[in-house]
This record gives C-alpha cells, structure tokens and sequence, in this order.
C-alpha cells in the first residue's frame, strides 16, 4: 500500500520545524547504515541523540499518532521516534531496502520495520529533484508532496531519493511495526475502514454499516498480533 496522508502537520507547527532544523547540527547520514548502504546514500541527518532530534522527533510522533488516517493504515504497534534528514547539492539515496529489525537508541527492545513514513518538511517548489521513488509490482512511484504532508508505505518495498539539485529537501522519516504484519492485509483492513467511514457519513449507524463494522474487527482479531 502506498498512502499519501494530507496535513499531518499544522502551519504554526512546520514553520517553527523549519526554523529550528535550519539552525540543526547536521551530520552525515552514511553514519546511520551499513556498508552497502553507504555505497548509495548521500545526504545528512541530525543525530539520533541529538536533543533537537529528540523534541522535534516527539513533536512529529504524537502528531503522526493524533492522525486517524495513519492509524487507519498503519495499525501501529510500536513507532520508532522520527528522524530527520536533508539533501542538497546533488545528495541523494541511490535504490536501497530498508533493514527489517531495528533498534530504538538506548533499547534492547527490537522492532520490525513494517510500514515506512516519509514527512515532508520542504515545499516542492523550493528545491529540484528529491523525488522519492517507490518500487511495486505496479511498477515505480514518484512521491513529491506539500510540506506538513506525509507518505506510508511498505517498508518492503524498494526505494530511492532522486539526486537535489538546487535548494534543499528536509524531510522526517520513521518506521513502524504494525499489530498486522502482512501488507496486503493491512491494505485491505484499510479499504474496509475507509469504506464503513464513507458508508456511516453518507447513512449513518445502519444495520449494514453494522454489520461491516464487525466484519472489520473479526478480520483485525484474526490478524493482530499485540
């Protein structure tokens, strides 16, 4: 499933993201992978442990968490805290899988990356390229969205960031491991939900709507793991 979820972040919020990442200690991002991601990966990152990393990390986390789309999507079980990243002059990502298990700083507590979030901070129109590029059985998807919007995507699936070349493209990005591990059962929960939310609008609390309802959580009890 790839999911582009409109306004995760309010104006008064991005813009005070913007002010205080423009002023970040920025590091290079070949620090946070392994060798063979190091091979294609140009671009810089705060530090996990950096404190601005840390609050504005929680800032995006609760807003992600407050949003019924994600939840809706995602199912999450557990979120690793946000990150944030920056290309310019050229950097980019070259095709790459993220890591299945990963590992919270500071944690022994591993979690499985099932879903991939990518908030975007900078407006389209202030930088070229950047696009991200998912890859599907469909073929390859080019994400390129407003600032304060988001994309959800398997973590599955392989992807790229198209080379920067001019301005500068900050992003945040985090994964989650959902209650539901396979990505065509969560696509398919998700339709069902967005169907019951039209059908309950459009009707109200009908026999039918109901009955959906609970067909949607004897699918997501079947599912789940918690």
């Amino acid at each position: 499933m790839l999911l582009h979820i409109p306004a995760v972040l309010a104006p008064g919020t991005l813009r005070e993201l913007r002010s205080r990442l423009e002023a970040a200690d920025w590091s290079d991002g070949r620090a946070t992978v392994g060798p063979q991601g190091a091979q294609v990966k140009r671009n810089r990152q705060l530090r996990a442990d950096d404190p601005v990393a840390i609050e504005l990390g929680a800032r995006v986390r609760d807003a992600v968490l407050r949003h019924p789309q994600f939840f809706a999507a995602a199912l999450p079980l557990r979120v690793l805290p946000p990150l944030f990243n920056r290309y310019e002059g050229g950097g980019e990502y070259g095709m790459h899988i993220d890591g299945a298990v990963m590992r919270q700083l500071g944690s022994e507590l591993p979690l499985r990356s099932d879903v991939s979030s990518t908030l975007f901070i900078s407006e389209p129109d202030e930088y070229d390229g950047g696009e991200l590029i998912v890859a599907d059985t469909y073929g390859e998807h080019e994400v390129k969205l407003p600032a304060g919007d988001m994309v959800v995507y398997a973590a599955s699936s392989l992807h790229r960031v198209t080379p920067v070349t001019r301005g500068a493209r900050l992003a945040s990005f985090f994964w989650t491991q959902s209650m539901v591990r396979s990505d065509a059962q969560r696509g398919m929960l998700f339709e069902l939900d967005q169907t019951i939310q039209r059908l309950r609008a459009a009707h109200g609390d009908t026999a039918e709507v109901t009955a959906l309802t609970g067909h949607y959580h004897n699918l997501l009890r079947m599912w789940a793991d918690t």
